[in-house]
């Protein structure tokens, strides 16, 4: 073989080389891109489909008054949730349990935590991408924003706490905005601020901590007596979008009770609260 018929030969190599990889890359484009349409749009098809069923199961068993007192069972739903802010639309069943087949179906009560208007913390975990997305737009809630959580017999309106940058002004601040009237920063006058000084309405944190969920968040749970606890709504989804290396928490305080009505509508309870 000559000097020049070797050269032609390494060059066709190189191009069949260079061509392989960049078919390669283009497949691997192709599967990702077949992956993300397929997390973003097919399983929130799938999840909607199980969400309208569990919906549905759960208005019958109130319906027939088969719930005064919800036999928690992982999986069933028990209980409803509204962020008014997010518009009307927005409302979404609680499963009991935070397991991938809950999840699948909407936000999941973390089991062994309060149940709704209850001192300690009643906790609920919900996708931000894919699945329904239940909790996607969470990180768009400011401090007293309003979390709307319908049992079979009442409605319990959370408000979320202050932010850590508000603490110190709160009372004087936003704190002094009509729709914050019930919400207070939780906290002593020591100098930690208390069993609630570590207690914020938004924190990011490791997937390791999970004392986010504890009835006095970031405590031992003997801490506080039960009478003595805030009664407290916790929301916790992955962070950033499209990852689960943190958790995006926001802590939510008690602040009314409503008994359901036969003539009430949830119109008139949100005008009651100043969310119309």
């Amino acid at each position: 073989m000559t000097i020049l018929e070797a050269q032609k030969s390494s060059g066709g190599l190189g191009v069949k080389i260079v061509r392989s990889f960049g078919e390669l890359l283009i497949t691997a484009g192709l599967i990702v891109l077949l992956f993300i349409v397929y997390e973003l749009y097919v399983t929130d098809l799938f999840s909607a489909k199980k969400q309208a069923g569990a919906t549905t199961t759960l208005n019958g068993d109130w319906a027939q008054g088969r719930q005064p007192h919800p036999e928690l069972i992982d999986g069933k739903a028990f209980a409803k949730l509204y962020i008014p802010s997010f518009g009307a639309d927005y409302r979404f069943t609680i499963q009991e349990g935070t397991g991938a087949a809950a999840l699948e179906v909407g936000p999941g009560h973390y089991k062994g935590t309060a149940l709704p208007g209850e001192p300690g913390n009643f906790a609920v975990a919900g996708h931000r991408v894919g699945k329904g997305a239940p909790f996607n737009d969470l990180d768009l809630l400011g401090s007293c924003d309003a979390i709307l959580v319908e049992t079979q017999t009442d409605f319990f309106v959370y408000r979320v706490l202050p932010h850590s940058d508000e603490i110190a002004n709160w009372s004087t601040g936003k704190g002094a905005q009509p729709q914050c009237a019930h919400v207070g920063t939780l906290r002593t006058k020591g100098a930690d601020g208390g069993p609630y000084g570590e207690t914020y309405g938004r924190e990011i944190v490791s997937p390791k901590e999970g004392d986010v969920v504890a009835p006095v968040p970031h405590k031992p749970p003997d801490i506080l007596p039960p009478p003595q606890q805030a009664a407290l709504l916790t929301l916790t989804t992955c962070h950033p979008q499209f990852s689960n290396r943190q958790r995006l928490i926001l802590h939510a305080v008690l602040t009314n009770q409503f008994p359901k009505t036969a003539d009430a509508t949830y119109a008139q309870l949100l005008q009651a609260i100043g969310e119309a």
